[in-house]
Order: C-alpha cells, then sequence, then structure tokens
C-alpha cells in the first residue's frame, strides 16, 4: 500500500516531501541563525578589543537591565542622542519632491560648508570613479543624483549622532561604530532591491541601527571602570540585540517611516518584512568587511563562503571602497 500510494502520488509521498521540505528550511535557518552568532561574536571582540574583562555576572546583568529599562523609555533615550543640523531635513524634503532641480539643491547645499565639502569629495570618491574632476556642487549633484545626494545627507546627518561627545570605552568604540553603520547602510543598500525593499529606507535603517548601541556603551560607562567593558560572549551578543531595540525605539520616536523602525526592530528574524531581512543582510556583510579588514578572518573563511552568496560577496567587495 505504501509503493501504491507514492506511485499515484498518494498523501504518504506529499507528506514525506513536506516533510524533508520542512527539515530542509530548518536545518537552513540554523545555520544562518549559527553563522550570524558566530559574526556578531567575532565582532563584538574586535569592536572591544583590549578593553574587554571578566565582569562579575552582577555588573553584566546590571548593564542589560538598564539597557532594557531605558529602551522602554525611548523618549529619555532620544534626549541622550545629538540632533541632526537644522539643514539636513529641509533638503531631504526637497529630495522628496520630484520636479527639484540641481541648482535649488545647490543653493540649500551651499549654506553649510560641511555638506560642501561632503557633496564635493563623495562625488569624487571611489565608489563613483568621475572621469574628470568635479569641482562644482552643482556638477557634483549632478553625480549622485537624488538617491545618491539623499544617502550622502541621511550619512552627514547621523555620524554626530554616533560619534557623541563621550568618556571612557564609549568615546573609543564610537569611530568602529560609525565605521560599521556606514558599511551597513550601503550593503543594506544594495541588497535591498533584490528584496524588492525601499534602497533609501534600507539606506536610512543602516545608519539608524547602530544609535542605541552607543547609549548602551554610554550606559555601561557608568558601571565599569578605566574605558572597561565585560567580555564575554554572551553578554556582547544580548547588548547588541538590546542597543537595535533601542534604535527602533528612539526612531519612533524621532516618526521615522514605520517600515524603518519595523526594520531595525525585526532584524534577524527570518520571517521579518524584506526591509528587515536588507538590514539584516547589510549589517552581516558590513561585519565580515571590518573583520576583513581588520585580519580577523579571511577570504576563504566559512563565515564568508557559507554566509554569502555570490552577489552578497560582491557587495562585500564593494565595501572596501568605503573610507573609515
Amino acid at each position: 500500500m505504501g509503493f501504491f500510494s507514492r506511485l499515484v502520488g498518494g498523501s504518504d509521498g506529499g507528506a514525506n516531501q513536506a516533510a524533508a521540505a520542512a527539515a530542509s528550511a530548518q536545518e537552513q535557518e540554523q545555520q544562518a541563525e549559527r553563522i550570524s552568532h558566530d559574526i556578531d561574536a567575532a565582532y563584538y571582540r574586535w569592536l572591544t578589543g583590549s578593553a574587554r574583562f571578566d565582569a562579575p555576572a552582577e555588573v553584566e546583568t546590571a548593564i542589560l537591565d538598564q539597557v532594557r529599562a531605558l529602551a522602554a523609555r525611548p523618549a529619555d533615550a532620544a534626549e541622550l542622542v545629538p540632533r541632526v543640523p537644522e539643514v539636513i531635513p529641509k533638503l531631504l524634503q526637497s529630495l522628496a519632491e520630484e520636479d527639484v532641480s540641481a541648482s535649488e539643491l545647490s543653493r540649500l547645499v551651499v549654506q553649510d560648508v560641511v555638506l560642501v565639502a561632503e557633496v564635493i569629495r563623495e562625488a569624487n570618491s571611489a565608489y563613483y570613479r568621475p572621469m574628470t574632476q568635479v569641482k562644482t556642487v552643482e556638477a557634483a549633484i549632478m553625480m549622485l543624483g537624488q538617491n545618491g545626494l539623499r544617502m550622502l545627507l541621511a550619512r552627514v546627518a547621523f555620524r554626530p549622532v554616533i560619534k557623541m561627545q563621550a568618556e571612557g570605552f564609549s568615546k573609543r568604540v564610537a569611530p568602529h561604530v560609525w565605521g560599521q553603520s556606514e558599511r551597513c547602510a550601503l550593503a543594506a543598500s544594495l541588497v535591498a532591491p533584490g528584496l524588492t525593499a525601499g534602497v533609501f529606507e534600507a539606506y536610512l535603517a543602516g545608519l539608524m541601527q547602530n544609535v542605541g548601541l552607543i547609549v548602551a556603551f554610554r550606559l555601561a560607562d557608568r558601571l565599569c571602570q578605566n574605558g572597561t567593558i565585560p567580555g564575554s560572549t554572551d553578554f556582547g551578543i544580548e547588548l547588541l540585540a538590546c542597543g537595535r531595540q533601542m534604535s527602533a525605539g528612539i526612531a519612533r520616536h524621532w516618526e521615522f517611516p514605520p517600515e524603518v523602525t519595523d526594520a531595525i526592530a525585526q532584524a534577524g528574524d527570518p520571517d521579518g518584512p524584506y526591509l528587515a531581512q536588507a538590514l539584516s543582510l547589510g549589517d552581516r556583510i558590513a561585519k565580515l568587511r571590518l573583520l576583513l579588514d581588520a585580519g580577523i578572518v579571511a577570504e576563504d573563511d566559512a563565515l564568508v563562503t557559507e554566509g554569502l552568496d555570490s552577489f552578497q560577496r560582491r557587495c562585500l567587495g564593494k565595501l572596501s571602497h568605503v573610507e573609515g
């Protein structure tokens, strides 16, 4: 009867195929979770470096409790983060208008000397590779295009947010966290189209996702001495996760687009929205780029070969153009 049922496509055969497919999907999900765990562990060890110490369990618990409590009060958490320059929201609003001209955008950009330098530097970067040097703001804007300009503006706005004034370990680690944020934003924007997710929304989520982590490190500084941080892997991975949830809360408080805040909150969930999946992939690629550049992992390491497909490895290569 078993043979006959399989021969005519009976329920047993269908059930066996469904079970095999479910088992394969579960195995792939478990492998992805293992790779993400190993990448986060390696990243936390690299990020904390010589500042790690064997903290008592009560210190780790106290830090995580404070971070979770503050994450539940996003308005209070947002008070610990600097506000963005006033010209940035105006420019982003102008970019939302389809008929805005390069000359009008130039008029807004030249109001901020820092923006002028950033726009021209970006247009001449290795990422865009202009045939001749770009020397004017209007030419730079033409080179970047509206989406490129939106990404640059968001990056300029977030740099002081991540590199906020701080003391202790959080001051030392801020440049590295910013470097990961920039790379995560770019990588997420590169993989977003393949997941039918918004390119700029993915970029914005990538820049935003580490804001809470910097705040978490500031809280840790209050409980640790001499610029140190608990070094346990389990603590580090939990701190990264709690920091991301705080970022999602701050983003909601700042009235970010709901899809961006949801993506940050659900990054790492295989059943999450496509934007969350793009952010998760961008985060993984960015961390691997930093670990490769630091010599922590090699190009043929299993974290790279098993953790990324061929397109994602090409994205990994593109991140080498991002200046630290």
